[in-house]
């Protein structure tokens, strides 16, 4: 509760899948359906997210309040704090008024999601919201999809990499798993493609990018892009 009783409202993350509209639950649709806000990550040179795009295929936004959140791309301690904090104050401005808000996010909220951050943040500066996830399926999964394979069968093991620089870290992950999904790898790709070579598994990584997006691009032999640029949203999958 908060001034003259009135109910605090809770805060949902809500997964709406990796792009494809139809790879929406039935559970997300009802919540930004019924919510009255829905936040939503919003690009700081224009355009729509997907999971703005999806949003809007489902909901009127006249007949909702729509609050687009900017998420700061900086390592920046001092800009992360303060950007982040008026992210959270954004949200509590609709929730301390008894308002529920819809945190739409592509894929899940709690697998590498900005919702993550935003729900801790929210708990130490907010304690009294409620806040609860709504599971959405993960571009991980699409991209099993999208390539037609399976990640683990039977006791097979199957890690969800972020790709860093780390060439000895991406070297174990690598050695200690059957299939190997690096998340982010457009930053370090041809580090990448160079380090599976190095391992006699050049021919075993396959790249997808906006997977089952309207704009998808598959490369089953990623070494096709030695040497190119990716979108952001690309991710690699290893299968030994």
């Amino acid at each position: 509760m908060t001034g003259a009783g009135v109910r605090v409202g809770t805060l949902y993350g809500v997964g709406v899948g990796p792009g494809d509209p139809e790879l929406i639950t039935v559970k997300a649709y009802r919540m930004i359906r019924e919510c009255p806000v829905v936040a939503y990550p919003k690009k700081r040179k224009g355009g729509k997210s997907y999971a703005h795009e999806i949003v809007e295929l489902y909901v009127n936004p006249e007949e909702k309040e729509m609050l687009g959140l900017i998420f700061p791309m900086t390592k920046d301690p001092v800009v992360l704090e303060r950007e982040w904090g008026k992210t959270v104050e954004a949200c509590w401005e609709a929730l301390k008024e008894g308002k529920d808000v819809a945190f739409v996010t592509e894929g899940d909220p709690n697998l590498y999601s900005t919702f993550i951050h935003l729900a801790r943040l929210m708990r130490e500066l907010h304690p009294e919201v409620p806040i609860s996830s709504i599971p959405g399926i993960s571009s991980v999964l699409g991209a099993a999809a999208a390539l037609d394979i399976h990640l683990a069968d039977g006791d097979e093991q199957v890690g969800i990499i972020p790709a860093t620089a780390d060439k000895e870290a991406m070297r174990q992950a690598i050695e200690h798993h059957d299939t190997i999904v690096f998340i982010k790898v457009a930053k370090v790709l041809d580090p990448m493609l160079e380090l599976l070579e190095e391992m006699g598994l050049g021919g075993k990584a396959s790249v997808v990018t906006k997977v089952t997006s309207p704009y998808e691009l598959v490369w089953r032999d990623a070494r096709e892009l030695k040497g190119q640029e990716l979108e952001y949203l690309s991710l690699m999958v290893v299968s030994k």
